[in-house]
């Protein structure tokens, strides 16, 4: 493997609440290396949300470094973050964060329109990409119109369109069942395996974690062990 595309060196995250300190991270470090599929794993509480913000460049720690391609991007700015997320990391969410209003095709061409991709290749990217995820046939119906597992297929197309380095699964089956949860499982593995896409799943599930290459164990905001 190649690497790290995205490092964390010591990083603390620490939110003020009145009077009060709360260190959500402390002290981690992490890397994320070209080619893999990693799994960070923790219960609740354990930092795993404030983790992926780092990680998908969400955030800027209060102490430490973030590093991406070798760039220390921790001071950066709101606006250069954007651009940065907008190109490298792609994002699928527990909660899917599909808009009702648009189609399928619509919702996956959105984050291109954000790049300046004109509209002939944002419908020919978004239809490519709906069709590798099995919804070539309902690429115009509203998520309203689609199962759970077939708005987090959406999600995952979505996620690719700017042929990001890194996509990033949140918890990506946590409102599906099981089975349709080990569809879409199946569906990462093919990006990671097919496409050679980076791929890093945040999850509290064992189960998950086993699927991928490589195991951080997540506690008290920093890593407790490491697994193959």
């Amino acid at each position: 493997m190649k690497g790290p595309v995205i490092e964390l060196r010591n990083v603390w995250k620490t939110y003020t609440m009145g009077a009060v300190k709360v260190n959500a991270l402390c002290g981690l470090s992490l890397q994320v290396f070209k080619g893999e599929f990693l799994a960070v794993m923790g219960p609740s509480g354990s930092g795993k949300s404030t983790a992926m913000n780092m990680i998908g460049v969400l955030d800027i720690p209060t102490k430490g470094t973030v590093s991406l391609e070798g760039k220390n991007i921790s001071e950066y700015g709101e606006s250069k973050l954007a651009q940065i997320r907008g190109k490298k990391i792609g994002f699928i969410f527990q909660q899917f964060n599909l808009i009702n209003t648009l189609s399928a095709k619509e919702n996956v061409m959105l984050p291109m329109i954000f790049q300046g991709t004109s509209k002939a290749v944002r419908q020919k990217r978004a239809e490519e990409l709906l069709t590798l995820v099995e919804l070539g046939d309902r690429m115009n119906h509203k998520p309203t119109e689609l199962s759970g597992g077939q708005q987090q297929r959406v999600a995952i197309a979505r996620s690719l369109v700017n042929d990001p380095e890194v996509v990033l699964a949140d918890e990506p089956t946590g409102n599906l069942d099981s089975a349709t949860g080990q569809n879409v499982l199946d569906f990462l593995k093919k990006l990671h395996k097919e496409e050679n896409k980076t791929i890093v799943m945040v999850t509290h599930d064992p189960g998950l974690a086993k699927r991928a290459q490589r195991v951080e164990y997540l506690m008290d905001g920093k890593i407790t062990k490491r697994g193959g």
